[in-house]
């Protein structure tokens, strides 16, 4: 008896997640499948990750849904990229609350593809939407369910502290 006593308080115990690695606001990510490695901003306000496209077009293939996209980036070369679509997602896009309480939120459909990125040694496939964002700062944004699945946490006083990515 006492022997089952002794591993049923163990399976009582919490499993302890791993730490997360600190991360600055903004790092560097590559994109192995794209060929790329651009400035990301770490964004823990943000749900979803975001890539930099535009010429963004579904289609079929062998009756599967596709998206067919450019990067809109400075150093873009043109190139086109097709990736088998995971999902179509709802995005909220919050205008400025107004006094009178008015609806406020805009809803747009975005194509979601599960992408291969790689910060610092850490390398995983993550949800990324893919929208133009050319007028923002950073043409990747990686938000929380990726930050999750990278075990980043955020130091937003620190930049770029992973260095370039050794994936």
């Amino acid at each position: 008896m006492k022997p089952l006593l002794a591993l049923l308080s163990l399976l009582a115990l919490p499993v302890m997640a791993a730490e997360p690695t600190l991360y600055g606001r903004y790092e560097y990510i590559a994109l192995p499948e794209i060929g790329e490695t651009l400035k990301a901003k770490m964004d823990t306000g943000a749900l979803t990750a975001s890539l930099s496209a535009k010429d963004i077009e579904r289609f079929q293939r062998n009756g599967e849904d596709w998206v067919r996209f450019r990067l809109a980036t400075k150093d873009s070369d043109g190139k086109v990229y097709e990736h088998k679509l995971a999902r179509m997602s709802k995005i909220k896009n919050r205008a400025e609350e107004e006094d009178d309480g008015g609806e406020g939120v805009d809803v747009t459909k975005r194509p979601v593809i599960d992408l291969e990125v790689c910060l610092g040694d850490t390398k995983r496939t993550v949800e990324v939407n893919l929208a133009d964002r050319s007028s923002f700062n950073y043409p990747l944004l990686i938000g929380a369910k990726a930050l999750r699945e990278l075990g980043a946490a955020v130091n937003p006083a620190r930049r770029f502290t992973a260095g370039k990515p050794a994936c």
